[in-house]
Formats: structure tokens, sequence, C-alpha cells
């Protein structure tokens, strides 16, 4: 890609993973993230969202709580300690408001299901220009 002075230049593109085991959901949320902005992957599990994390950190994590092989708490806990996640935003997206509040010290931001694809692209947006 050029500038209109002719000189190259590369423009990143953010990234997002969304962890969500309900495919349907998975969808919606991946939509709605490239909607605001964002290229997406998908991980159904929490080994998966792990390996896809410290293999190619995204500016952004949509993350689920209920979640096989590695719950989305544990998972979380695991980012905020590795140095190499610690710019990486996370939102929780979750129907269970007891657990949620216990982690609004680590989550940059918690959605409460159902998260509307409205709410979340616009969230996308706003971050997208944060992280770019």
């Amino acid at each position: 890609m050029t500038n209109r002075s002719g000189e190259n230049f590369v423009t990143e593109q953010l990234t997002a993973l969304i962890v969500e085991d309900n495919p349907d959901l998975a969808n919606i949320f991946a939509k709605a993230v490239q909607a605001g902005g964002f290229a997406t992957e998908v991980a159904d599990a929490g080994d998966l969202a792990m390996a896809c994390l410290l293999s190619n950190p995204p500016h952004l994590v949509i993350l689920d709580l209920n979640l096989p092989k590695i719950s989305g708490q544990e998972l979380l806990h695991r980012i905020r300690a590795d140095e190499s996640l610690q710019n990486v935003q996370v939102v929780v997206a979750t129907a269970h408001a007891h657990i949620a509040a216990g982690l609004q010290d680590e989550a940059d931001w918690i959605l409460y299901k159902p998260v509307s694809f409205s709410q979340l692209r616009d969230l996308a947006l706003r971050l997208s220009s944060s992280c770019g």
C-alpha cells in the first residue's frame, strides 16, 4: 500500500480471538467484531484458545466463561499472568453475573448475555480506535 507521496507503508490489521464454544454465538460474535474493524479467529475450547494466544497474540479477546478443557475464568487468569499478553484487551461475555463480579479487576470489559450484535460491534469500534 502506498500513501499520497508514493511511499510504501504497512497497516497492521487488528486481530481478535473469539473464545466461545457455542458455534452460533461464536459466528455472531465474530461477525460483530469484524464489523468493528478486526480480523477474527475462533477457538471453541480453552486449551485451543491458549495455544492461539501464545502463537499469535491478538489485540482483543472475546471470552466466554463456560468452556471445555480450560475454563474462561482460568484462561483470563493465565492471560493476565503472561507478560507477552499484557496488552491484550479482554471482553468477558457471560450470563453469570455472580462469577463476572469476581473478574472485574482482570477483565477490561464485561458484557452480560444475551449480547446483541450492535452492542458488540459498537464496543469493537471503540476498541479498534484505541488499539490502532
